[in-house]
This record gives C-alpha cells, sequence and structure tokens, in this order.
C-alpha cells in the first residue's frame, strides 16, 4: 500500500518548519517571522503529509476581498518530481480562487508559474553589504527618522497602501512591532516621506520595506538601520521597476546576491513603484 499523502492546515507551530526549509535554500528567514506571518491568515498555510510527516508547503495568503499572495511553495529534496508539491500548488491556489495573485518566484520556478498563468511584473535583486554609517547619509533638510511606533498607525497603514495593493493592517502591525524588529519613519513636509523596517535574521540583517520619497530618505533610512545592527551585513530586496532603488543599492556599497522575480496572476496591481526601494518579504508580500 502507498504511504498516504493529504494535505491540511498547518498550526501555529508549524511555521517554524517552514522557516528551517527556507534556511535550507538559503532565503535567509527572518528569526522571529512565524509570529508576524501566522496572525496574518491563520488558514493560509497548509503543509503536504507523507504518512503523517510534513514533506510540501505552500502559503496562500488573502489580503481584503480580492487580492493575495503566495510563498514557502517547497517541496523536500528527495521527493521532488513526483507529484506531492503540484497536488500541494493546486490545493493552495483553490483556496486563491477568483483573487489577484502575487509571488516572489525564485528562476528555477518561473516557469512552472507562467504555466500556471502568472506573469513577471518586475525583477528583484536582493543586495548585501554594510552601507556608509549614517552621518554620511544623513536625512535630507527637513526630514528627521522617528521611532515608526511613535506614527499613528492609521497614517502607517494608510502609507503601506500606497506601495502594497491591499489593506494588510493585522499583518502591518505585528511586522513593526514583533521581537527582532526595529521600525523607523521619515517624516517631514507635513507628512511621512518613509518607512522602513530592519529584521534579524540567520544571516544578514533584513530591510523590508523600505518606502521613500526620494533616495536621500531611502539612503538615511538604511543607514540608521544598519547602525542598529553593527555586527551582520544588511540586505534589501530591490526591485528593478524602480531604477533610483537599484543606483541607491549600488551607491551605498551592497552587492546583488540573489534574484527572485514578482509575478502576478491577472493584471498587476497599481502601485507608487516610484517609492518602493526595497519589498517587504519573499513570502507574504
Amino acid at each position: 500500500m502507498p504511504n498516504p499523502f493529504e494535505i491540511t492546515a498547518a498550526r501555529a507551530e508549524d511555521i517554524v518548519t517552514l522557516g528551517e526549509w527556507a534556511h535550507e535554500e538559503s532565503w535567509n528567514p527572518g528569526l522571529y517571522d512565524g509570529g508576524v506571518f501566522f496572525p496574518t491568515d491563520p488558514g493560509g498555510f497548509l503543509f503536504g503529509r507523507l504518512d503523517g510527516e510534513p514533506v510540501t508547503s505552500v502559503s496562500v495568503i488573502r489580503y481584503g476581498s480580492d487580492h493575495g499572495f503566495l510563498g514557502f511553495y517547497l517541496t523536500r529534496p528527495h521527493l521532488r518530481g513526483q507529484g506531492y508539491g503540484l497536488r500541494t500548488w493546486q490545493a493552495g491556489t483553490a483556496r486563491l480562487a477568483g483573487r489577484t495573485v502575487g509571488l516572489d518566484g525564485v528562476p528555477a520556478q518561473q516557469d512552472n508559474y507562467r504555466r500556471s498563468g502568472f506573469r513577471t511584473c518586475w525583477s528583484n535583486a536582493r543586495f548585501e553589504g554594510t552601507p556608509p554609517p549614517p552621518q554620511d547619509v544623513a536625512p535630507p533638510p527637513g526630514i528627521e527618522l522617528v521611532d515608526a511606533r511613535s506614527v499613528p498607525f492609521d497614517l502607517l497603514a494608510a502609507y503601506d497602501r500606497r506601495y502594497f495593493p491591499a489593506a494588510r493592517d493585522t499583518f502591518l502591525a505585528s511586522w513593526i512591532t514583533a521581537p527582532g524588529r526595529t521600525a523607523l519613519a521619515a517624516v517631514g513636509d507635513g507628512g511621512l516621506q518613509g518607512l522602513a523596517v530592519l529584521r534579524a535574521c540567520r544571516a544578514a540583517s533584513r530591510i523590508g520595506p523600505l518606502y521613500a520619497a526620494s533616495p536621500g530618505v531611502a539612503a538615511a533610512l538604511v543607514g540608521a538601520l544598519a547602525a542598529t545592527a553593527p555586527d551582520t551585513p544588511v540586505a534589501v530586496d530591490v526591485p528593478d521597476v524602480n531604477p533610483a532603488a537599484v543606483r541607491l543599492a549600488e551607491q551605498l556599497g551592497l552587492t546583488p546576491s540573489f534574484d527572485t522575480a514578482r509575478m502576478y496572476s491577472g493584471p498587476p496591481p497599481a502601485i507608487d513603484r516610484t517609492g518602493l526601494y526595497g519589498i517587504t518579504s519573499l513570502e507574504l508580500g
């Protein structure tokens, strides 16, 4: 008799396993991501289990009424090519039926995603390194960097909505307050001019999102956040749809190390691409 394979919803404690698998793929997951990811959509994490043991995964997060984001699409290496991953994919995409779905795909999977109806909207390059110290990348005149948690949350949520195609208040509230994070907002000229979050990871500390009204604001946010984690390099997943973001990463002395593509099923959502200097996460968008 073949071993039974079933797909079930993951539990909160299972998210630790997803982090381990992501680490094995060199994705450099955050140390405390599980406490943010799972509450965003508790039914949105699926495991394929073979004889009771998890062997495949996918996250299929619902945002609002018409948007979704797919991530953590993984199959244990010794079981790839046997159809378990495809069955998990099909179960996951069924949960997001009728929605515009985004994902950040690694190069090896992008052809598979295209066959499922996804189209590349832009490419992300993960830039890593040690940027200049804060005194060398001071904010532009009239701009102050403050703890983002001191800014009224409704302003932060509205600002995030400019750069992400759906409201995600539950996610954002946890993202800026979870352990191992520093969140900074750039304020001036009567409103928010930038927002960035640094989170502790297995290797380089990752900055995301990185939103800014100008390269100068983005540079100041990166420098200030990097100074809070002086013992590790930082990494930013930079979208090439904003050429100013790519130039800035290079000017800060960061070098590319890892590539993905932001892909969507359906028309690409309308967002402010000129202020998007770094995406938030590969897993939940």
